[in-house]
């Protein structure tokens, strides 16, 4: 299966958003997060990502008379290869851009529906919740150093594991010409 039909399946990219920021999990404890999900769906999708070398098997125990597994994500393996991605036509594109954003809204309405069913507002400034376009003016020399800036501090940060007074966020980015 090619690399971005793999990862931009609407419950297997979810899954790979579970496992962001180094994180282990069984598949129960991933249910209990993403508990819209059918369980079977879930073990079958874990399966599929596991089989591709996208999920790595990192722990295994006796639980209930059943195994139950520890998963750590690959990251190296959970994003579409630069080839593949130049080989995929237009609409190949907009099919995977529309998963990624179907995926962003799936989650913001997720985060706003945590916060109705604790009979509040959304507080999206004290939650550190954003959305916002900004247009540069850069030639491609400068573009190209602004996306390594934005690599290197976001890769800065993802060193961080979790802690005290840690929350752990997700970072989505979009980058594309503007009209001129």
């Amino acid at each position: 299966m090619a690399s971005a039909e793999l990862l931009l399946h609407p419950v297997r990219l979810r899954i790979v958003q579970a496992f962001l920021g180094d994180r282990t999990l069984t598949t129960a404890a991933l249910g209990g997060e993403l508990d819209d999900v059918p369980t079977a769906t879930l073990y079958r999708q874990v399966a599929v990502l596991a089989d591709a070398g996208v999920l790595q098997v990192v722990g295994e125990r006796r639980a209930r008379g059943a195994v139950e597994r520890s998963y750590r994500l690959v990251l190296e393996a959970a994003s579409v290869p630069a080839a593949e991605s130049a080989a995929m036509s237009g609409e190949d594109h907009r099919r995977a851009f529309t998963v990624f954003v179907a995926a962003l809204l799936a989650d913001f309405d997720r985060y706003l529906e945590r916060a109705a069913a604790d009979g509040a507002a959304p507080d999206l400034l004290g939650d550190g919740v954003g959305y916002r376009q900004a247009a540069v003016w850069l030639t491609d020399e400068e573009f190209g150093d602004f996306v390594a800036e934005l690599r290197a501090v976001v890769t800065a940060r993802t060193a961080h594991g979790p802690a005290e007074g840690r929350r752990r966020r997700v970072v989505s980015t979009v980058l594309m010409p503007g009209e001129s």
